[in-house]
């Protein structure tokens, strides 16, 4: 069974948000999708992007996870978020 997990990195870039993805797409058993902004306001301040959907294949390692992990706590660091 395939596992979903949100993850949200208020005021991120686009750019950024598409570096995570790509980093995190080069685990094994992981797919990431891009979650649109949803506000009807446009804000500069705001992302284009709202989050991630991080989905773990059912066959996915602890260690995949674990790298998972990794990886957003290098960004959620370098971004202070």
């Amino acid at each position: 069974m395939e596992t979903q997990e949100k993850i949200e990195f208020p005021g991120l870039p686009l750019a950024v948000y598409r570096e995570i993805a790509a980093h995190l797409q080069q685990v094994e058993g992981v797919e990431v999708t891009l979650i649109p902004q949803s506000s009807p306001q446009f804000d500069y301040n705001q992302s284009q992007i709202s989050g991630l959907w991080i989905s773990f294949a059912a066959k996915s390692s602890s260690l995949s996870q674990q790298r998972v992990e990794q990886i957003l706590a290098y960004y959620r660091t370098r971004y202070s978020v």
